[in-house]
């Protein structure tokens, strides 16, 4: 059928010609009030099928079609997500109990109407944790309405909280403890205990699912939703095979390019990164991340294996596989980011008595491991283990993602990213990044890497060109910006395009500067905003470049610019925030409180998006 066609007959032929009319009104009735992302779902449903050769039974299709859904329940699905990773398991749960034969609705909690929580009966929420224990940007309206005075009674509701988080943080999955806390004091009811995942989550988010789903079986029926049940898992695998390469099936590419862009006596070492994605199949759009799976430095693992005196060739298991002891040091376990977990598991298998008195003052030991690796704290405290308790101790390695920072309709089969190497000296030794230095350094050009697409809804162009842009990246937060100004030039955009950037020194990083010039000249760039920190006595960033153009930023805004932020979650994307409050009550003639539901406005609208880390 065509998107854009209003008239049947001019799509599918008459009916009686490919649908009889009594199927072609089945079918427009079954879908109406459908939104975006459930038409897609129902649509990979329906392609299944069609693959598979397989037809719903005409009864089981006709009562599917127009069987009244009474006053069976609904299980409401909301998802806050930074990342996409609380997104994917929300869809991954939609589609199992959509496939037991409940009904339900996939809602983001960006665009879910806080009021309505009286009218639930029956709610899952799965939400990540950003920053220092904050909600993601399209939880915060509901987060922040369940814990008002306006938040409505439900002592009817039965709910259940999954809460995705990162344990080497002091917050750890303190929204989702929040959402807990909150809907048990409104009256509802957690008909299965909250579970807070670490970043090596999804064994624990599917058995949550799993647990949910058979807690959930007395309560609902199958009735008006027995078609989505039918041909069990197809809707499911028709999705997963337009997923072609993914987190788990990730491609194996090409590493084309790993040029450093920042001067030799810059103070960072950020590089340009191409990868060739040819024969793949593989689309992205721009705003979206690439998820890239590394090794560890083999040198760490040889020197792991000394230090805690155990066997290369020892086999120990991750992730239900069986490997060898360096293998899995070099390919499967995190050995650069360190968390109270790893020290816990470490201190328990070696009896160290020095680590055994660190745990217990939890400030110092957060203070401890604030600069220091996995490797580190064996150095510290080298004691003999065997290969299974180190390999236990260890998070499973994941993928790290980054903001893709090329168009495809400019690049083609390729895709690039802007990477700082982490790169420096402590404690006598050297440190790089897990990933970082893999793609930086010890990858070299022409070696294979395996990479997946993350899209990422939540930081889009808008879907009008001619809407004004207007983008904050400082440092390596330039590389989705790069994605955009490319987009937009393809698209012969006529929008206005603002961009505010920022590093140390003009000579040394300014990243991309020859094709910002270019984009200048052309008039794709209306506007370029420049804070280099230390080219002067005062330091300048981004944020004060924001408040000297506050009168014109704020113009952009009310002409309906999107205003998009990319970069450091923690310290920059905070004072943008602060900065842009600032220019709402100066030049808007707002109070503090009128600033606040402006810029919530500019989010909800989504003209106010950021992809921060």
């Amino acid at each position: 059928m065509s998107a854009n066609s209003n008239n049947p007959t001019t799509s599918i032929g008459a009916p009686g010609a490919i649908l009889s009319e009594p199927q072609w009104n089945a079918i427009t009735q079954a879908i109406s009030g459908l939104n975006a992302q459930q038409l897609t779902w129902v649509s990979g449903y329906i392609a299944g099928l069609a693959a598979s050769g397989q037809a719903l039974p005409q009864g089981q299709a006709a009562a599917a079609a127009v069987a009244p859904a009474g006053d069976a329940p609904v299980l409401t699905i909301l998802f806050g997500s930074q990342t996409g990773n609380a997104k994917g398991i929300a869809q991954s749960l939609q589609a199992k109990v959509e496939a037991a034969g409940y009904s339900s609705k996939l809602v983001s909690m960006a665009d879910y109407k806080p009021r309505q929580i009286k009218a639930e009966t029956h709610l899952a929420i799965v939400a990540s944790t950003h920053g220092e224990g904050e909600p993601p940007d399209d939880a915060i309206e509901l987060h922040d309405f369940l814990g008002s005075k306006k938040a409505p009674k439900n002592d009817k509701l039965k709910y259940a909280v999954l809460s995705l988080g990162d344990s080497s943080y002091e917050f750890f999955c303190q929204t989702g403890k929040d959402f807990d806390e909150r809907l048990a004091k409104l009256g509802g009811k957690a008909v299965v205990p909250r579970v807070d995942c670490d970043v090596d989550y999804e064994a624990e988010a599917q058995a949550w699912v799993e647990k949910l789903i058979e807690t959930l079986k007395e309560d609902f029926t199958s009735v008006g939703s027995a078609a989505v049940a039918m041909q069990t898992g197809s809707a499911v695998t028709a999705v997963a095979a337009a997923q072609t390469y993914t987190k788990k099936a990730p491609y194996q590419a090409t590493l084309l390019t790993s040029q450093k862009i920042t001067g030799r006596d810059s103070v960072k070492d950020i590089r340009h990164i191409e990868i060739s994605l040819e024969d793949s199949g593989i689309t992205y759009q721009a705003g979206d991340a690439l998820g890239v799976w590394f090794k560890n430095d083999a040198a760490l693992a040889d020197e792991i294996i000394t230090l805690i005196q155990a066997s290369a060739d020892q086999e120990v298991e991750v992730g239900g596989h069986k490997h060898s002891f360096k293998d899995a040091l070099i390919n499967k376990l995190e050995l650069t980011l360190s968390y109270p977990g790893f020290v816990k598991a470490y201190q328990q298998a070696s009896g160290c008595e020095a680590l055994g008195k660190l745990m217990q003052d939890k400030a110092a030991l957060r203070d401890y491991l604030a600069d220091r690796q996995i490797i580190d704290i064996v150095r510290d405290h080298p004691h003999p283990v065997t290969a299974e308790q180190f390999a236990a101790a260890c998070r499973p390695l994941t993928p790290r993602l980054y903001s893709i920072a090329s168009s495809q309709s400019e690049v083609e089969d390729e895709v690039h990213l802007t990477i700082g190497h982490v790169d420096y000296d402590a404690y006598g030794k050297r440190h790089q990044g897990g990933a970082s230095g893999y793609l930086c350094e010890r990858l070299e050009e022409g070696g294979e890497v395996e990479v997946f697409i993350e899209p990422n809804d939540n930081f889009r162009l808008p879907a009008n060109p001619d809407t004004p842009v207007i983008m904050i990246g400082p440092g390596t937060g330039i590389a989705p910006f790069r994605s955009f100004l490319q987009e937009r030039d393809t698209q012969e955009a006529e929008g206005k395009n603002w961009l505010f950037f920022g590093n140390p020194n003009f000579t040394q990083d300014f990243l991309y500067q020859l094709e910002i010039q270019a984009y200048v000249k052309s008039g794709l760039l209306s506007k370029i905003s420049l804070a280099f920190s230390r080219d002067q006595k005062d330091k300048i960033y981004v944020q004060h470049r924001l408040l000297e153009e506050g009168k014109a930023v704020y113009e952009w805004l009310e002409e309906g610019a999107h205003l998009y932020v990319c970069g450091d979650a923690n310290h920059m994307a905070k004072d943008v925030e602060s900065a842009l409050l600032e220019i709402f009550k100066t030049h808007g003639g707002k109070s503090e409180e009128e600033a606040k539901a402006y810029l919530l406005a500019l989010r909800k609208a989504k003209r106010y998006q950021k992809d921060v880390y």
